[in-house]
C-alpha cells in the first residue's frame, strides 16, 4: 500500500511541473495613466522572470527609453500594485515608460545602479524586446 502511494505523490508532483513549465507566466508589465502628483507612478501587475526593478523612464511619442525618474524592486513571479517613488518632477501629460529590468550585472544585489545605456541593473529582452509599458501622467 504504501509504494502505491509514494507512485501516485509522484505522479501528481511530475504532473504539476509539467503543467506549470507549460504555462509560465510570460514578463509583462501593466500600468494605466494615473495622477502622479503624490510623487510616485504605480505598475498595477509585473510579472518578472526574476528578481529586479520596475524602472520609470521618461519617454515622448517616439517611445524610446529616456532618463530614469523613478524604481522600485520587485521579486520573480507576479508583482501587484508596484510603485515607484519618482526622484524629480513629473508634469500632467507627460509620457513615462515602466519597465522590467534586471539585477543582473551590478556590484551590489538590492542595489539599484542603472543609468542609460548602462548594463548594470539593465533592461530584460526576452526575444531581444524591452519588457514595458507607456502611461501619460495626470
Amino acid at each position: 500500500m504504501k509504494r502505491f502511494i509514494v507512485t501516485l505523490a509522484a505522479l501528481a508532483t511530475s504532473a504539476g511541473t509539467a503543467f506549470a513549465a507549460s504555462h509560465a507566466m510570460a514578463p509583462a508589465v501593466e500600468g494605466m495613466d494615473q495622477d502622479v502628483s503624490g510623487g510616485t507612478v504605480t505598475a498595477s501587475k509585473i510579472d518578472a522572470p526574476e528578481n529586479g526593478w520596475m524602472v520609470v523612464h521618461r519617454t515622448d511619442a517616439e517611445m524610446k527609453p529616456g532618463p530614469v525618474v523613478g524604481y522600485a524592486p520587485i521579486k520573480m513571479g507576479e508583482n501587484m500594485d508596484v510603485a515607484a517613488i519618482l526622484t524629480e518632477e513629473v508634469a500632467s501629460g507627460d509620457m513615462l515608460m515602466l519597465m522590467v529590468h534586471s539585477e543582473a550585472g551590478g556590484m551590489k544585489t538590492g542595489v539599484f545602479e542603472y543609468t542609460l545605456g548602462a548594463k548594470e541593473d539593465g533592461p530584460i529582452k526576452p526575444d531581444g524586446k524591452l519588457v514595458m509599458s507607456v502611461i501619460t501622467a495626470e
